[in-house]
């Protein structure tokens, strides 16, 4: 089957967090902007990277290398446009559920939304086998809410491809996931969005960064 990532615009996804009742992009946004602040990288992974949302906030961070993946290379061809001015951008088309990816790692590997869509079992493992010895992984979930607005019910007709590519990932299975991997959770914020929706988000470490 093929993956529905692969026939949706980029403007349609983007204008699809975009509709007021949505409103995603700039949360997500500032919330890696968050990270690497806390963080301090000199190389971030971004899984998920679509458009490459966030990535503005890497231009006077000190960050030497900028691993962008994602499944649609239309997608990481207008990342590369639009941050054709990063020196250290990498740019790796990857399916996170198939691919098994084999890159140097990172000091932060950045996964927004992606494990409501990837699901966490060879997804996950890529995330982990990106971080390096004392990296950090930040995560954001999607709380479930009686208001959300389902991508089906988009303005944007390509997103009804997604109706059945989403699930709700429970945070604190996926945080006993990665403590089974080694890492424990360092930090964690729930941000309310407009519509009574929320994001939950989370930085782990790997355990034995935390002792150093």
């Amino acid at each position: 089957m093929t993956n529905p990532w692969l026939s949706i615009p980029l403007g349609d996804y983007e204008g699809h967090m975009s509709l007021p009742n949505v409103r995603q992009l700039r949360p997500l946004s500032e919330l890696f902007k968050r990270t690497v602040e806390h963080v301090r990288p000199k190389s971030v992974a971004v899984l998920g990277v679509a458009g490459g949302n966030g990535l503005e906030h890497l231009a006077d961070a000190g960050v030497l290398r900028i691993v962008a993946i994602d499944i649609n290379m239309e997608y990481l061809e207008t990342t590369r446009y639009r941050f054709r001015k990063f020196a250290g951008l990498e740019l790796h088309c990857v399916d996170l559920t198939v691919d098994r990816i084999s890159l140097k790692p990172v000091d932060l590997v950045h996964a927004a939304l992606i494990f409501e869509h990837a699901g966490t079992e060879k997804a996950l493992d890529n995330a982990v086998s990106l971080v390096g010895r004392n990296g950090r992984l930040s995560v954001v979930l999607q709380i479930p809410s009686a208001e959300q607005v389902p991508a089906a019910l988009s303005t944007y007709a390509s997103m009804q491809a997604l109706r059945d590519h989403f699930t709700f990932v429970d945070r604190d299975l996926l945080e006993a996931s990665l403590e089974d991997r080694g890492f424990i959770r360092e930090t964690e914020q729930t941000l309310r969005l407009p519509g009574n929706k929320a994001f939950w988000y989370g930085v782990f470490a790997r355990a034995h960064s935390t002792s150093q």
